[in-house]
């Protein structure tokens, strides 16, 4: 009696797949709005719309418990859990506050609607889609996927020079960091035969002699390099600061918080589920330390708000990876100790999304529409004139340095260093204290400017409610989650 012939079909569950197909969903509805209907405000609205829709699609298929699809022996291509569902909703509500920060530029006609709308949709698929991957493929597409598009969104300001050299810096060293990340994800195969994350770091925990092969760790060590790059880690962060002064302030906000936090997702799949902590462990704790220190010390010297907060998001970014770098001791691989490293580095990336998305909101209130965003001294007097809008700048930035009333960032420093201190990393929870002290001075240097006498009188603003509400929205929710942020923690 011959045997039944095995099925090569796979079982697909639609349910799972919804916050992905709503994401994408939305990017074939914008590109459709601007082709039939050609106006603006559609068109925006188009997108405010689906990204609206993604965000509670996310929400609600993370709170229906773990589901998975494209399945196979070794494990599912596409997991939807809890914590897929945090990271689809932030990437679809970062995608909607900064079409709302967009507004004036795109009123003046300094970008087209339609292919802002399109890139910034797509660049939201690829988030949505990274935080369910379940396998190396699957994470680098969606990972390009979401940097794509800011290739040309950075560059998309019509008649801008500095756009198209930040544009040119931004895809020459993310074409190199793909290469690497690649590399690295191909000898993983090569050694190990798996692709899907689980099975590959149960491959390389079952057999040892695996973790003794030099292919093994030059491997590892690539793909963590590689996502370092997303990151914005030292040694790789040169492209920062130059990318975001010269990209528009709408567009400098998406890569500081969602171009970041998919780089930090990447790397914690990665580490968390699939390579093995002995060779991760040190690689994370030296850029760690490395990045945030750098950080620190370059924003110091810095006259223009924009590389000011891109050199704070570079030191913010050691922040996020410090938790990891308990890994690279044996107290901080234990069980509990992991988890806790894990939960303190989302919890870090998410409220520091929010926090920097408030404060670029605050450059966009606080400039004349359509403009860079100026220097330091430019907003001398700020919140003297536009009371509101200095004050909820002012407390995203007290927030970002960890001081009070900013609780969500206090929070969150106190989360780190206690994560620090479950995993033996004492020396590692110095460095993050002794940097939180050294980001001190520019933040509050900033904020101080905002209340200074001013030295001469101001332009006249025509603030957008999109900005404010957006700044506003951005300060109550940092706000929430400072006193509350058991409403995060529940999550990851």
């Amino acid at each position: 009696m011959s045997a039944s012939p095995v099925s090569l079909v796979q079982s697909v569950d639609h349910v799972a797949l919804l916050p992905g197909y709503l994401a994408a969903g939305t990017a074939v509805l914008v590109l459709l709005t601007d082709l039939l209907l050609a106006r603006p405000r559609a068109t925006v609205a188009a997108g405010a719309v689906g990204a609206t829709a993604t965000a509670l699609g996310a929400a609600l298929v993370g709170a229906d418990g773990d589901r998975g699809t494209f399945c196979v022996a070794d494990g599912c291509s596409w997991v939807a859990d809890d914590r897929a569902g945090l990271v689809g909703a932030v990437f679809a509500l970062l995608t909607l506050g900064v079409l709302a920060l967009a507004g004036p530029l795109l009123r003046g006609g300094r970008m087209p609607v339609g292919e802002f709308c399109f890139l910034l949709a797509c660049s939201m698929t690829g988030g949505v889609v990274l935080g369910a991957a379940g396998d190396l493929i699957t994470l680098i597409v969606a990972l390009e996927t979401l940097t794509l598009p800011l290739y040309v969104l950075v560059g998309l300001r019509r008649g801008s020079v500095a756009g198209a050299e930040a544009a040119v810096t931004f895809f020459v060293v993310s074409v190199v960091a793909t290469t690497v990340t690649l590399l690295g994800a191909a000898l993983l195969y090569a050694v190990t035969g798996r692709l899907h994350l689980r099975p590959l770091g149960a491959t390389l925990t079952e057999d040892a002699a695996l973790l003794d092969l030099p292919l093994t760790t030059v491997a590892v060590t690539l793909v963590v390099l590689g996502l370092a790059f997303k990151v914005a880690a030292v040694p790789f962060h040169a492209w920062a600061p130059a990318t975001y002064d010269g990209a528009p302030v709408p567009v400098a906000a998406y890569l500081s918080t969602a171009s970041k936090l998919g780089g930090v997702v990447a790397l914690l799949a990665v580490v968390q589920h699939a390579l093995p902590a002995t060779v991760t462990g040190p690689v994370l704790a030296l850029l760690a330390a490395l990045t945030m220190t750098v950080g620190n010390l370059v924003a110091l010297r810095q006259r223009r708000m924009v590389r000011l907060l891109a050199w704070s998001s570079v030191a913010q970014a050691g922040y996020i990876l410090a938790p990891l770098g308990a890994l690279a001791l044996a107290a901080g691989r234990t069980t509990d100790a992991r988890a806790a490293a894990y939960a303190a580095a989302v919890a870090y990336a998410v409220f520091f999304v929010v926090l920097e998305l408030g404060a670029f909101a605050g450059v966009v209130a606080l400039r004349p529409d359509g403009a860079d965003g100026g220097t330091v001294a430019e907003y001398q007097g700020a919140a003297r004139r536009h009371r509101w809008t200095g004050a909820a700048y002012g407390l995203a930035l007290v927030g970002l340095a960890g001081l009070p009333p900013g609780l969500a960032g206090l929070f969150a420093k106190v989360t780190v260093v206690r994560s620090l201190l479950t995993g033996g990393a004492g020396w590692l929870a110095l460095v993050v204290a002794l940097n939180a002290v050294v980001g001190l001075a520019y933040y509050l240097r900033v904020a101080a400017t905002l209340y200074a006498p001013a030295a001469e009188p101001a332009p006249t603003l025509r603030r957008s409610r999109s900005v404010v509400a957006t700044l506003a929205v951005a300060t109550a929710v940092a706000a929430v989650l400072g006193l509350a942020p058991q409403l995060l923690f529940g999550l990851v």
